[in-house]
């Protein structure tokens, strides 16, 4: 994976500058030779942080020789992207420790099922340990928001691996329903946690170019998480299976301790010089973490100015800088989740065989968890290619065109032979190559600094509620309305979210956090009748 993210990097070494950055001067007049910095905030948390932020701007004005200064301008250094692919991965081995517990009853139900054992389940026990793991999620979201801020975004990551490693314990040992569930609930608990926080982190430490791609890379690991447990479901009794996830937890935690904090969480706790070390290693150049930095400073210094440091979060979030991609983002979930995302990862091999074809559930359960892994890859390849709106257009297009069409054949009782199959896989196909990835990537690029790291908490907790609704009420919408009308619900969801995206979705391709913020500063509500600006760096 290291190797796969520095190629795609390399490969674009000309390309490698960070957009320009409007400013108003703040931090050019910092670094000007004739003038001592000075920031003159009178809305400073305390004395000690306004000294910390004094000491910091002298030391790096009074020792760096800085080359001549484009407006906003940077370039990155091939060490520099290097280093954050490195970090990224670190992230990517959590984050397929994550997809373990999603693909985990798709593989264990069909087992317990036909277990001669006091653990042999019915639909009902077997819709609860499908669909538990996502009624204890958003609890662990909803907690990810405050720890994210109280300690930092890495070292919620680690916290998070504790009690994933404690829920597979208990999922293996297992020896009645109660201790199975409560395994599933601890998993889907720690699986909240970590979901916020590493698109966060992902989204602070990487470049505008490098974004997309270090942000969507994460579903990667994540779809190769589900392979994985599909792949050893297929041969392993289901307690091996549970044993074996433990593993990349693990790892997971030791990587973790190789990697820097958030510069911009540590900009924002005052703590300039760890910020400023942090940003130095994810650059790998002092004079580019120098200029990056201080435009992160600038932007919280106009904040005090403006008094709103001081403003609760329900009230900030209230502001229709906050309001209008918090609202989209939710929406989009919703719409998400209607369309069949997760459902068909839940249940993969009871939908195959409730659609019918001529080839074996397994096989087609197993070719869809190849299917997602390797589109997954192609996505996040076309994110350094094209434009988000057009991906997310494409996806939502092909996954209205497949389920629709399934929903169909199925209503005309043909669905038979390949074709079904091959619609199964279309509709993976296109739903995770645009759908499965922009809910991360909104959330790393829409949210405004200030309540990324609350915010991105609550969004997963309201999406792993509605999750666990849905999930647990798939069996009972299967029988009332049939698979022909499940898919027809998929389709009818996935078209309204296309129409929803083409309005509301701001193109952010290239551009920097702190240009999407003044996007939506701006009286922007519709994409297409947005305020044009005459700067073509301008959002």
């Amino acid at each position: 994976m290291v190797l796969l993210l520095f190629g795609y990097a390399l490969s674009y070494k000309r390309k490698l500058r960070i957009l320009k950055i409007q400013s108003d001067g703040a931090h050019e007049a910092m670094l000007a030779e004739s003038q001592k910095p000075q920031i003159k905030s009178k809305q400073a948390h305390s004395q000690e942080e306004y000294e910390a932020l004094q000491s910091f701007l002298r030391s790096i004005s009074s020792t760096a020789t800085l080359p001549p200064y484009v407006k906003g301008e940077t370039y990155s250094s091939m060490r520099g992207v290097f280093n954050q692919c490195l970090i990224t991965c670190a992230v990517l081995v959590l984050a397929a420790g994550a997809g373990h517990p999603i693909g985990f009853s798709a593989v264990a139900l069909p087992q317990l099922q036909n277990e001669n054992s006091s653990m042999r389940i019915d639909e009902e026990m077997g819709s609860w340990i499908a669909s538990i793991h996502s009624a204890a999620t958003p609890l662990g979201s909803m907690l990810s928001g405050p720890i994210m801020e109280a300690i930092g975004r890495r070292r919620t990551l680690q916290v998070s691996t504790f009690p994933l490693v404690i829920g597979w314990i208990l999922i293996g040992t297992a020896v009645h329903h109660a201790l199975l569930l409560l395994g599933r609930i601890v998993c889907g608990f720690a699986v909240g946690i970590m979901a916020a926080p590493s698109q966060v982190y992902l989204g602070e430490i990487s470049e505008p170019r490098l974004r997309g791609i270090l942000i969507g890379t994460p579903f990667v690991a994540y779809s190769l998480g589900v392979l994985y447990v599909y792949a050893l479901g297929g041969t392993l009794p289901w307690r091996s299976v549970s044993f074996l996830c433990i593993v990349l937890p693990t790892l997971a935690f030791i990587v973790l301790c190789l990697s820097p904090e958030s510069p911009t969480w540590l900009a924002r706790r005052g703590r300039f010089h760890e910020a400023m070390a942090a940003m130095a290693r994810l650059r790998g150049n002092s004079d580019i973490a120098q200029r990056e930095l201080h435009e992160l400073i600038s932007a919280r210094e106009k904040e005090k100015a403006r008094g709103e440091e001081t403003v609760r979060f329900f009230a900030t979030v209230s502001r229709a800088p906050v309001l209008k991609p918090l609202l989209l983002i939710n929406a989009f979930n919703m719409l998400q989740i209607l369309s069949g995302s997760y459902i068909v990862i839940f249940y993969a091999v009871d939908i195959v065989k409730e659609a019918g074809g001529s080839l074996s559930p397994h096989l087609v359960a197993n070719a869809s968890a190849c299917t997602r892994l390797g589109v997954t890859v192609l996505a996040c390849i076309l994110l350094l290619k094209i434009t988000r709106r057009s991906l997310v257009m494409m996806s939502g297009v092909g996954t209205a065109v497949c389920t629709l069409a399934l929903a169909f054949l199925l209503y005309q009782d043909a669905g038979s032979g390949l074709i079904t199959p091959i619609l199964i896989l279309g509709y993976v196909a296109f739903n995770t190559l645009g759908f499965f990835l922009l809910p991360g990537l909104m959330i790393g690029e829409l949210l405004p600094t200030k309540v990324r790291g609350l915010c991105g908490g609550y969004i997963f907790c309201v999406f792993n509620a509605v999750l666990f609704g849905f999930t647990k009420l798939y069996p009972v919408m299967k029988n009332s309305i049939g698979m022909s009308g499940v898919f027809a619900l998929f389709g009818s969801s996935a078209s309204l979210a296309t129409v929803v995206l083409f309005l509301l979705l701001p193109e952010t391709k290239g551009k920097s956090l702190l240009q999407i913020e003044q996007y939506y500063q701006k009286p922007n509500i519709l994409w297409v009748t947005r305020k044009k600006s005459s700067d073509p760096q301008q959002v």
